[in-house]
């Protein structure tokens, strides 16, 4: 994430949000939880595709779909939006597919649990650069330790899957950003159903030239259109709503079950057997998210 100053500026007027009820705290902490579990089922039910069709095929089928879907449902009013709000909805198409372009290829070298975990790197950082405060920087020095930890650096080290996944994590936390941004300018699914369609434009001659190299068979297809609707239409849908309810710093904070999740469903679905090591490091940096995020909403007046 090269933007520090910007990130900064944006992330802290969202840290002390105010929360409008207790209802709609509830209803997005619950709309948040469904989000980030659908998330992991769709992204291993995609891995399980890898072997047909490669990651590129899994990503290139979801962001044609989550457009098919997402732009009748927000029915985005193109001809009335301004440069205002277009140039966040551009920008979000581009992270979209960058963000799951990089975390499948870094899924297909380095397994589910390790990739979400750095991955959710991302919306952590938020709350790290947008501070100044001792624990902050505490929480920043321990998710570090915890990715040491988890990636173990060595010969063996796969660097390049590691760095597929440290720029998803670039990329969710722009996303989380942008996201917040457009939910706040443009009403219901305008936003989601926008974006889908730029991230579309320029996945479909990615998809072209792809499977015609690489001719899909059906059952790879159907994996690939569940991991969509799973990984993209539900998660992207809610997440636009989340942001509406609570503040980004409670965001990164349930944000905390992906990497725990990602494990688990990767040994049910996938059987990737996480070490003791590895567990430790994502415990780490599952940890330096709960100890950034809890201060901040100790200061979120909840009305």
């Amino acid at each position: 994430m090269q933007e520090g100053p910007r990130i900064r500026a944006a992330a802290r007027p969202l840290a002390v949000t105010t929360i409008p009820n207790r209802r709609s705290l509830g209803r997005g902490i619950g709309l948040a939880v469904a989000a980030s579990l659908s998330n992991q089922f769709g992204a291993a039910t995609g891995a399980l595709a890898f072997p047909a069709i490669g990651p590129v095929g899994v990503v290139a089928i979801r962001q044609l779909l989550t457009a098919m879907v997402l732009v009748p449902l927000g029915r985005p009013r193109f001809r009335s939006m301004r440069w205002a709000d277009w140039w966040p909805v551009l920008c979000l198409g581009v992270v979209f597919g960058v963000m799951n372009g990089t975390l499948y290829l870094a899924i297909s070298r380095i397994g589910l649990g390790l990739s979400i975990t750095l991955e959710f790197l991302g919306p952590l950082a938020i709350v790290i650069l947008g501070s100044r405060r001792a624990i902050d920087l505490a929480g920043g020095i321990l998710a570090a330790a915890g990715v040491v930890v988890l990636v173990n650096p060595g010969p063996t080290t796969d660097v390049i899957g590691v760095g597929f996944g440290l720029v998803s994590a670039a990329a969710w936390g722009s996303y989380v950003l942008l996201n917040r941004h457009i939910g706040r300018r443009l009403p219901g699914l305008q936003g989601a159903g926008a974006a889908s369609l730029v991230s579309a434009v320029i996945w479909l001659p990615i998809a072209i030239a792809w499977f015609s190299q690489h001719p899909p068979p059906l059952w790879a297809v159907a994996l690939a259109i569940v991991c969509a609707l799973l990984s993209s239409v539900v998660p992207f849908s809610l997440d636009i709503i989340v942001l509406r309810r609570i503040p980004a710093g409670l965001f990164s904070t349930l944000q905390s079950m992906h990497p725990v999740w990602a494990a688990v469903v990767g040994l049910v679905v996938l059987h990737q057997v996480l070490t003791l090591q590895e567990w430790f490091g994502i415990a780490l940096v599952v940890l330096s998210n709960l100890l950034v995020t809890s201060a901040n909403m100790r200061r979120a007046p909840i009305v």
